[in-house]
């Protein structure tokens, strides 16, 4: 476990209690819905980009993508590509059309359109997807600071959460809006200073295009694949294609993105903010993923650990399995040094056959990687196999007892040592990569201020969420199914009671949570799942004039159930199922009110 300098301590705490202060004092006050929901309208064009980006960018993009790019290269990078054109759409189709509305919610037009119930089954449709979502951006920054620093990963949960609850239950979309500006700020600087931080640590005389070029004999510049492989998850395809159709729907119809924008002063600031959100986004990703590269290149030059994750390597190392897991380190070491020997040789003579060497290296690198990986979960499953027989001999002599008391409380002693071996026998530690390099390796400083910029981002992007999420509850399904309206103090005290809720909702749910096998790809397959239905239901909204209320409630129902059943039976790698969902729910539609047309046209023959 590692400890935190008093400096860093300063730096951190300082960094996030400036910030949520300033939010609150910034924007107290709101009475009106106008206010309190869409800023006043006073947002300009680069508070909304930034805001737009702030939200999209959690503390899981800074973790997981930097652990992406060492252990895969920079082709995640290709994820991104859709977005540019998404946002050329949505600013031509999505933004005139939501200002003349004078909308607060995107899902208020499908009423219009349609009817209450697709109005409500789309806003039932995000409340899970995002409250889900909200769960895993407080959960992905916790567990991996509580296992690196051994903090409590509860107390964290509930400590972001209660952060980001402060702020915008008190300013609403304005204190969201006005800390984004803030927390984009001490993202970028924090980043910067990293990445410089990085290249000061790489010897002195290798350049930083000699770096890339060391990056590049391990296969991690190769950017562009266009290949036609559905078993290969990030193309420039399915960048262009699926990509494009998730960005759509995510900036299009995501309230917690949707209103973002819809707080700014005109039309035009509304479109602007987004084409810069466009034009900036790539190079951003771009740059997170070249820190991961940069972090591979440094371990080139010095050592680097099997795993890491240090609490799962002092397990496998106080097992049965410590001869095996010891005789990888020594070959990883032996390995390490033939590297090094081969980067130095690389960075004085650009040679075929020493890149040729290095990728074979590589490649075996990642094969006790993997190895150690397996060794780890076999003695973390061995610690808890003897735990589950000795829980289930204790349960077995209780069966026929008469004690349902001491039966049940032994059942849950068994459920929770299920879930703990569950949690704990998760292997993959990319996600952990770039935390564990910033506190072995950083100065005393830059790590507080790397720390705030993780927390930052996942208070960004939590505040978005819960401050959506609140005003979809408040306005599309509680004010809208009054029998009487109510005013706007009412309004906004509800708002404020739904923030706090879905606030609560979200640490409860980070609490809950477990890890994936990549927390980026986590978020992105649970909107994946939803957000190809719900682009399809506004796509038809827009430009499908003859297909009314019922089919396109029933078609969604349906499209739903199918692209779940998809993703559970991996019909398809997740990107291609924003591009599948929308095309089903199009053509389900489309069957369904032509076969009314039919049936109405044979009644009347």
């Amino acid at each position: 476990m590692q400890t935190l300098d008093w400096i860093d301590w300063i730096v951190l705490l300082v960094t996030l209690l400036t910030i949520v202060g300033y939010g609150t004092w910034k924007t107290r006050g709101s009475k009106s819905v106008q206010d309190y929901v869409k800023g006043g309208n006073t947002s300009k064009w680069w508070t909304i980009g930034l805001s737009v980006m702030a939200t999209q960018a959690s503390a899981i993009t800074f973790l997981s993508t930097t652990g992406q790019a060492f252990s895969d290269g920079m082709g995640f990078v290709q994820f991104y590509f859709g977005l540019p054109i998404a946002m050329v759409i949505i600013c031509l189709v999505f933004i005139p059309l939501y200002h003349r509305l004078k909308v607060y919610t995107a899902y208020e037009f499908l009423e219009n359109r349609f009817d209450l119930k697709t109005r409500s089954l789309t806003a039932i449709l995000f409340l899970i997807q995002r409250g889900l979502a909200a769960g895993i951006t407080i959960f992905a920054p916790a567990i991996i600071l509580s296992v690196v620093l051994g903090w409590n990963i509860t107390y964290l949960n509930i400590a972001i959460g209660v952060l980001v609850i402060i702020y915008t239950v008190s300013g609403g979309t304005k204190a969201v809006t006005v800390t984004q500006k803030q927390q984009m700020l001490v993202i970028f600087a924090g980043m910067l200073a990293a990445l410089f931080i990085i290249l000061n640590l790489i010897p002195e005389d290798v350049s930083f295009t000699k770096a890339l070029d060391i990056a590049g004999a391990s296969g991690r510049m190769e950017v562009l694949d266009f290949s036609f492989d559905l078993e290969n998850r990030y193309t420039v395809w399915t960048g262009l294609i699926g990509g494009t159709f998730l960005m759509l729907s995510y900036f299009g119809t995501d309230q917690s993105q949707v209103q973002r924008y819809l707080s700014g002063k005109s039309k035009k600031e509304m479109q602007m903010g987004l084409i810069f959100n466009g034009l900036l986004k790539v190079p951003m990703q771009f740059f997170i993923l070249l820190v991961g590269v940069m972090v591979f290149v440094f371990y080139q030059f010095n050592p680097a650990p099997l795993n890491f994750i240090d609490s799962s390597t002092e397990k496998v190392l106080t097992s049965e399995y410590a001869q095996q897991y010891q005789t990888l380190q020594k070959k990883q070491n032996i390995l390490f040094n033939e590297k090094k020997a081969l980067s130095i040789q690389l960075s004085n003579n650009d040679d075929d056959a020493i890149r040729q060497d290095l990728f074979h290296l590589d490649s075996i690198e990642k094969t006790y990687r993997l190895e150690s990986k397996y060794l780890i979960k076999r003695a973390i499953d061995t610690v808890y196999a003897n735990d589950y027989d000795k829980l289930n001999a204790e349960l077995l002599a209780l069966k026929n007892t008469k004690n349902n008391i001491a039966y049940i409380e032994k059942e849950v002693e068994l459920n929770t040592l299920y879930k703990a071996s569950a949690k704990d026998t998760k292997t993959n530690d990319r996600d952990y990569m770039f935390i564990s390099f910033i506190l072995k390796h950083l100065p005393k400083g830059l790590i507080g201020l790397l720390l705030a910029v993780i927390l930052s981002a996942a208070m960004s992007s939590t505040a978005s969420e819960i401050n959506a999420l609140a005003t979809i509850t408040s306005i599309d399904l509680y004010g809208r199914n009054l029998k009487e309206k109510k005013d706007d103090k009412h309004m906004v005290k509800v708002t404020k009671v739904f923030t706090l809720i879905w606030g609560l909702i979200a640490i409860i749910i980070a609490c809950f949570a477990n890890l994936a096998e990549n927390l980026i790809q986590l978020v992105n397959i649970i909107g994946s799942i939803f957000y190809g239905n719900v682009l399809g239901i506004f796509l038809l909204a827009f430009f499908f004039k003859f297909i009314k209320a019922n089919a396109v409630f029933i078609a969604a129902l349906i499209t739903q159930i199918i692209v779940v059943i998809g993703w559970w039976f991996d019909w398809m790698p997740y990107l291609w199922l924003n591009l599948f969902g929308c095309v089903l729910v199009i053509l389900i539609a489309s069957i369904i009110q032509l076969s009314y047309k039919n049936n109405d046209e044979t009644i009347s023959a």
